[in-house]
């Protein structure tokens, strides 16, 4: 850790400032009234869990017991809440049986419709060392009528995940030629398939090969079973299909290689047409009709479209604070080699805490999803011993702050994501991360992703 980052916070009367009501900021917000410290929740949405609330459709893949935070779990008891202790609950449940009591537990602490737009220093922009450590942070938040407000925080936990910035169509990382016009046409989250008007009987071209994507087309191929008049196009940017399929009888994880497996054989009936190394380059459309061109020319013509190609954080309102972020993955340097999907091989996620979050930007901090920046391979268990840890330390408890106390289950198994335009002899695998044993339909990986949620 830098010795400003050990140095003490400003004030400590005032609050530690968390962006975010999500699992993570919730979480925080526990450890925190459990260490008696003052805060402050600022939340965009309208309510407690509002991103997970847009997938609350989905099914997770991890079971209660990996999708519940000690500290809130430990707060809620005090209340008379039960635990579920088993089962894999759907975002909905998730959110009525969690982090809405969780929410209510930690009360008037936490403040909706307002959205963080800028973080800094009072009266110290990112260029002015003297005297920056001394002065507390200044949050700016706009409310849903466009009211502006400056607020006064010792610490800013970042909390606010990545499911706000979802990674375009375009190949190239950037919104193809005319995706952004076309975005009434598109979706970039797994869409409601219980709401089969928008699917049955028309074409949807699924773009990405995640777990999400094939969480989409096998929903998808569902209805073309059904209805013959439905098509399915399952568009890869890799140049072989091996990576998306997964390891089939072979994974160590039974869920995940069924699924893959339904994949593949969705595909070998004829059920979903596999279009390989489609990478997007150009978007067109019309009032009902949406093209997708690829930089080798290949068209595809679809009624609707679904991108899933994962996540990237949004770093636009920390432009003031002063960062220190691997390259590649846009996530705290000293994580960025354990999580690198490019180069990624583990039995299980490591625990990240304080230490390893901490940045140049005194009392900063960086977690949950949003830490791993456009890495896919985040653990909901992960996020909350991260938690744990920064509120350790924010505390002055640096023994606790340093001390591991993540236990994860014995289903964590990444692989490399292979060669890019390798074929499937020479690939290296699937992509990250493990499934529990469950049963793959609607399912989301929120605990392991590469859903990344």
């Amino acid at each position: 850790m830098d010795a400003a980052q050990t140095a003490a916070p400003p004030s400590p009367d005032l609050p530690v400032i968390v962006i975010g009501a999500g699992p993570q900021g919730l979480a925080a917000a526990a450890h925190l009234a459990e260490r008696g410290l003052p805060f402050l929740v600022l939340e965009a949405g309208a309510g407690p869990a509002s991103a997970v609330a847009e997938w609350d459709h989905v099914r997770l893949f991890s079971d209660w017991p990996e999708v519940i935070d000690a500290a809130a779990a430990r707060l809620l008891r005090s209340r008379g809440w039960t635990a579920p202790t088993s089962g894999y609950p759907t975002g909905a449940q998730w959110i009525s049986g969690y982090l809405v009591p969780l929410a209510d537990a930690v009360g008037d602490r936490v403040r909706y419709d307002a959205r963080v737009t800028g973080v800094s220093r009072v009266g110290r922009d990112r260029l002015v060392d003297a005297g920056r450590g001394d002065q507390p942070f200044v949050v700016h938040v706009q409310s849903a009528d466009g009211a502006e407000e400056r607020l006064l925080g010792r610490a800013v936990v970042d909390a606010s995940g990545t499911w706000g910035s979802p990674n375009p169509a375009g190949a190239d990382g950037l919104p193809a030629i005319g995706e952004r016009a076309a975005t009434d046409l598109l979706s970039y989250r797994i869409p409601d398939f219980r709401d089969r008007a928008g699917f049955e009987g028309r074409h949807t071209v699924v773009i990405g090969s995640g777990h999400s994507a094939i969480t989409a087309v096998l929903a998808l191929a569902r209805m073309a079973r059904r209805d013959p008049g439905t098509r399915v196009t399952w568009a890869l940017r890799r140049a072989d299909a091996g990576g998306a399929y997964g390891g089939g009888a072979g994974d160590e994880l039974p869920a995940r290689g069924a699924l893959g497996e339904r994949a593949r054989e969705a595909v070998d009936a004829g059920l979903v047409e596999l279009v390989t190394a489609f990478r997007v380059e150009r978007v067109e459309h019309d009032d009902a009709r949406v093209a997708l061109i690829a930089e080798d020319g290949r068209r595809l013509t679809a009624d609707r479209v679904v991108v899933l190609t994962g996540f990237r954080p949004d770093l636009s309102f920390l432009s003031e604070v002063r960062l220190d972020l691997d390259p590649t993955l846009q996530a705290p340097r000293r994580i960025a080699a354990e999580i690198d999907p490019n180069v990624h091989s583990c039995g299980s996620v490591a625990a990240t805490g304080a230490v390893d979050l901490a940045q140049p930007e005194p009392g900063f901090y960086l977690v949950g999803a949003k830490s791993y920046g456009r890495a896919p391979t985040f653990l909901a268990l992960t996020g909350y011993e991260q938690v744990r840890s920064v509120v350790a330390e924010l505390a002055g408890d640096r023994e606790a702050a340093r001390r591991v106390e993540l236990v994860l289950p014995d289903t964590g198994v990444c692989g490399g994501a292979g060669l890019f335009d390798a074929p499937a002899a020479t690939s290296d695998g699937g992509g990250c991360c493990a499934v529990p044993s469950v049963p793959a339909s609607g399912a989301l990986q929120i605990g392991r992703a590469p859903a990344q949620v």
